[in-house]
């Protein structure tokens, strides 16, 4: 059986209003600028990627971007 909690009714001692330090929403909205390209791909290419974006609820294409990205990063 679990450990029950037992409350206490001491004070709190001295409290203090923490500042806002959470960016606004519209910071954290942000969009990356994109440029739309033409790309021929392999349909064993295009038929894995979405298998895999399937199993991880995300869009095939953001996975395809996202791994782009990571090489550009990488050998730049």
């Amino acid at each position: 059986m679990k450990k029950r909690i037992k409350y206490t009714d001491e004070p709190l001692g001295e409290l203090k209003v923490v500042e806002d330090f959470l960016p606004p929403p519209e910071a954290l909205a942000f969009k990356e600028e994109s440029v739309k390209v033409t790309l021929s791909l392999s349909k064993k290419s295009v038929d894995f990627f979405k298998r895999e974006s399937h199993k991880h609820h995300t869009p095939y294409q953001k996975m395809i971007r996202r791994l782009l990205d990571h090489y550009a990063v990488r050998h730049q």
